[in-house]
């Protein structure tokens, strides 16, 4: 994972520079931000926002730890302003936002091979299939709530919004080291929370395992393990075979 990087957002009445937090570790947390190669270490690091200099703790979970003083808190439009100059996309969270890592050569290849294989699925049906850029708007906890999902399938046309979607029947995340205990804790607990998701799918890049986990099996979890298996969308009447989710993709396991 590259290092967490700060983003300037320029809009008319904006301009705070803001601390960005990568997703290394779970539960998130603080990370460097100044370039010393790999994030995720522990040394505390110096941000300017709004011309103050403050001190951040680089892992706010280590008792041993504790910051000075916590990033500005984003509204909800500061946020989305933010991402459309942003090279750099972020997560938000009550008020923080989470720095995007980039994908490996097979997270990209999955994503790929299923959404190719979804937009020929859906090709003239009311359902659209959203990859890389499109965010999911939830709330949870009275908090606002943005996520990136890999892949996401929306059919409520109450979703007008072009730069998110509130309503998915289905959402899709590509496991990767770094972010797996967030896709199966913090992303499960909060997207089933949406009125409108029917199954959400967790893919493993480094080996041949799908997990599916459905609202009409009450969120239990299905793994697809077998070259012989095939995921069932059963919400779009959609089947792949686990061999053409995986096309293309070299497992290298986990360094």
């Amino acid at each position: 994972m590259g290092p967490a990087k700060t983003w300037e957002r320029k809009t008319k009445n904006i301009s705070k520079l803001i601390a960005t937090i990568n997703l290394h570790k779970s539960p998130r947390t603080f990370t460097t931000g100044m370039k010393t190669g790999e994030t995720g270490g522990r040394n505390p690091f110096l941000q300017c926002i709004e011309g103050h200099l403050v001190k951040f703790c680089a892992c706010c979970d280590n008792p041993g730890m504790t910051a000075v003083e916590k990033p500005p808190l984003l509204t909800v439009e500061e946020y989305l302003e933010g991402e459309k100059l942003s090279e750099v996309r972020h997560e938000y969270i009550g008020g923080l936002v989470y720095a995007m890592a980039g994908a490996s050569d097979e997270h990209n290849a999955i994503s790929l091979n299923l959404a190719s294989a979804l937009l020929a699925h859906l090709r003239g049906k009311p359902c659209r299939v959203f990859m890389v850029d499109s965010k999911v708007r939830l709330q949870a906890e009275a908090e606002d709530i943005f996520y990136y999902p890999d892949l996401m399938v929306a059919c409520d046309p109450r979703d007008t919004d072009r730069f998110f979607k509130r309503y998915p029947r289905v959402l899709v995340e590509v496991l990767s080291e770094s972010t797996e205990r967030i896709d199966r804790r913090e992303k499960f607990l909060s997207y089933t929370q949406i009125e409108t998701l029917e199954e959400y799918v967790l893919v493993a890049q480094d080996k041949m395992e799908v997990t599916l986990f459905r609202r009409a099996n009450r969120w239990q979890p299905e793994a697809l393990k077998d070259a012989t298996q095939s995921l069932l969308l059963a919400s779009i009447d959609f089947t792949v075979a686990l061999p053409a989710i995986y096309e293309g993709v070299q497992f290298r396991g986990r360094s």
